[in-house]
């Protein structure tokens, strides 16, 4: 997953887009970029690490100009090290263009060799988002009737583009001399959102990962761009929008819902929160009707993102709600650590116990998701060791069985705690006294509640259905043999008990394209 940040305004927006890049830091820390334009010039700068450290003042300096884009990056393809892999991603020709995604596209491969052997292209990185930018670019090539675009003939090749790449994605585009692009694909896997502002010298916009973007930089929440939808905002502010593909069934990621997104946010129409509190009344509903024979004194949610499940589960079920963990958010992913020894002694880091809390108590840990169980499994210890009579775990989500091709970087499947286990089996494997799982039938209907609109999700994770119908087995192996490779490069795109992203800093690189400031 990623975060990414497009906007037209009549004020310079470098400052603007920062601090909306802070905001949506969660959907991703391993770089971040900003572009600007001013005066047919594109500004950029680019590097590893949090927004923070990517970002020094003589970099927004040279980030001039009333419109632009961002991103901070999550790595589901390419190189997580990679620094020339951070976004955005700049092509001259035909026309400067200038693209940051978010997703991950299913047939990047296929399309590489087409543009190498057909569209005469060549790609520079190991990352899909790269592709996209040239499929685009060569799009546009093909539609394009002279030197200066027209809106015409740019949502004609976004309708290319969407008829060509598979997979899930949400874009913005910079198109020199013309403004702002922004799509979502047709299943609209990946959320994208658009929000005006009355100033004084006309309406802005901005389009956004997520709506929380939106509210924090003060502006108005329009809607959801929908999928297969295309929002073209020029430099004066004139917007225009175009449905580029239809047909296909809205299916917007669960998991979104589950962890990835912020609770404040609101996604195809549902809040994020509501829909984390509905998890928790249709888990205390199973756990009445499945597991009523449990002794249950307190309810403890590991933070952050179980915590509203964890506090309606609490209140449906008439047990005291408590906080049992500290959180110390400055130590590094646990997930790039090698050894399990060195992993478990990093959650003992991340997190201690209260211990007042589970002394002599029967305990019902509640989490928003298990991926791998290596987290599960030391929070069950610590909590026994803080006496814990008994320790029961509650998941919001159904067990994690199968790989995410579209944006959020599973494990290897044989990583999967759940992947070829039974729940009891997997209980016995990280220590619980008891498991409950939300079903996935139960999650569909909670989040299904809020809007009852969105008929499909994506769940590929949860039930290995996968909604674009290009996953084959043989593509599913690749992925496992690749992430095999790279293993401690990966990550448990969700779940709080595995191995959460939590903040880490990293090198810069200044790709500014003016000039190469004197580092």
């Amino acid at each position: 997953m990623c975060g990414i940040l497009g906007v037209v305004a009549t004020t310079p927006v470098n400052q603007l887009l920062y601090d909306g890049l802070q905001v949506l830091q969660h959907r991703g820390q391993d770089a971040a970029g900003i572009a600007t334009a001013q005066a047919g010039r594109f500004h950029m700068h680019k590097g590893s690490g949090l927004v923070r450290d990517v970002f020094r003042t003589r970099n927004m300096r040279n980030l001039t100009g009333n419109w632009g884009i961002g991103h901070c990056r999550y790595p589901t393809a390419g190189s997580a090290y990679n620094p020339a892999e951070a976004q955005p991603f700049y092509v001259n020709s035909p026309f400067g263009l200038m693209l940051a995604h978010n997703g991950n596209l299913t047939n990047s491969d296929e399309l590489k060799r087409e543009m190498f052997l057909a569209d005469l292209r060549h790609i520079n990185t190991n990352s899909d988002s790269e592709v996209l930018l040239n499929v685009l670019a060569h799009e546009l090539q093909e539609h394009a009737k002279g030197p200066r675009l027209e809106s015409e003939q740019i949502f004609k090749a976004v309708a290319g583009v969407m008829r060509r790449v598979k997979g899930a994605y949400a874009a913005v585009v910079m198109i020199a001399g013309y403004g702002l692009l922004a799509f979502r694909d047709p299943h609209g896997i990946r959320p994208l959102v658009i929000g005006s502002n009355e100033a004084l010298g006309g309406t802005e916009y901005l389009v956004a990962s997520e709506s929380v973007a939106i509210d924090v930089l003060g502006f108005k929440l329009l809607r959801d761009i929908a999928p297969g939808e295309a929002v073209l905002i020029d430099t004066t502010g004139k917007l225009e929008s175009r449905q580029c593909a239809s047909g296909f069934p809205h299916a917007p990621c669960m998991f979104e819902f589950v962890y990835l997104a912020r609770p404040d946010s609101l996604i195809d129409g549902i809040s994020v929160y509501d829909s984390r509190v509905k998890m928790g009344e249709f888990l205390a509903e199973r756990i009445r009707q499945k597991h009523g024979d449990l002794r249950i004194d307190v309810v403890i949610p590991i933070p952050d993102s179980a915590r509203t499940a964890a506090m309606e589960l609490a209140s449906r079920l008439s047990v005291p709600y408590r906080e049992g963990f500290v959180k110390n958010r400055y130590i590094g992913r646990t997930f790039i650590m090698p050894g399990q020894a060195i992993r478990r002694k990093s959650v003992r880091q991340k997190l201690n116990a209260i211990h007042q809390e589970f002394a002599g108590k029967n305990v019902l840990l509640v989490d928003d998701s298990i991926v791998r169980g290596t987290t599960s499994r030391e929070i069950i210890n610590m909590a026994r060791e803080a006496g814990a009579t008994k320790v029961f775990m509650a998941s919001a989500a159904p067990p994690v069985r199968f790989a995410n091709v579209y944006g959020i970087d599973m494990p290897s499947r044989n990583e999967l705690i759940a992947a070829f286990r039974s729940e009891d089996e997997i209980g016995g494997e990280i220590g619980a006294d008891a498991l409950i799982y939300q079903s996935l039938d139960d999650l569909k209907t909670a989040v299904r509640s809020l809007n009852p609109a969105i008929n499909v999700f994506e769940a590929s994770c949860f039930d290995g259905s996968y909604i674009t119908g290009d996953i084959t087995a043989a593509y599913l192996n690749e992925i496992e043999d690749a992430r095999n490779v790279v293993a401690p490069a990966s990550n448990a795109g969700g779940g709080d008990s595995d191995d959460e992203s939590d903040e880490e800093g990293g090198g810069q690189m200044d790709l500014n394209l003016v000039s190469q400031e004197d580092r």
